[in-house]
């Protein structure tokens, strides 16, 4: 597998190998040892899976301390537009966002580290979303970013689009106090 770094230290782009033939395809989307040889030390304790139609937008989400989240993410079918936010106070890109296409074609995946918040839209109809967390969810740990932030500037590639109620809900980041 090739792991790329992103201009957030920490957020990596993971590109698999994939071994295809007139039967379909094979990859590993996760091995604790070659992630480990990588570089990529991490403990998952909890996988998350959604279906989202075309145009869907989740985000920009994140659990705070003692229940932080990292998470590898990637797409089953269909793609999405994949984004984190660094809310690391005192790092140098805090306040910075990184996106990137995960579709079933490409295969890639993203690592996004505790610290940061995540998004995604779905570019696809019926596309399936997975995630792997380093802790389990904690719904009293759990905040919102306003993911239309005019001071973020998130360019998702969608025009109009879905979301919920917490999405529709959070917080402005010049309002926001991260305790990271």
């Amino acid at each position: 597998m090739e792991v790329v770094e992103t201009k957030l230290k920490g957020v990596v782009v993971i590109k698999p190998n994939v071994f295809e033939d007139a039967r379909g395809y094979f990859f590993e989307s996760y091995n604790k040892n070659a992630f480990a040889q990588a570089g990529l030390n991490m403990n998952f304790v909890q996988d998350n899976q959604s279906l989202s139609q075309k145009g869907v937008l989740r985000g920009l989400h994140f659990q705070n301390n003692p229940h932080a989240q990292g998470k590898l993410v990637r797409v089953i079918t269909g793609a999405v537009f994949d984004v984190a936010l660094d809310i690391r106070k005192g790092s140098p890109t805090y306040g910075q966002w990184f996106g990137t296409e995960l579709t079933e074609k490409n295969k890639h995946m993203m690592y996004i580290p505790e610290g940061f918040a995540h998004g995604f839209a779905t570019l696809e109809d019926n596309t399936i979303f997975s995630y792997k967390c380093t802790n389990v969810y904690n719904k009293a740990a759990e905040d919102c970013i306003l993911w239309n932030d005019t001071d973020l500037a998130i360019d998702w590639k969608l025009e109009t689009p879905l979301l919920s109620e917490k999405d529709l809900q959070g917080k402005q980041f010049k309002n926001f106090v991260s305790l990271f």
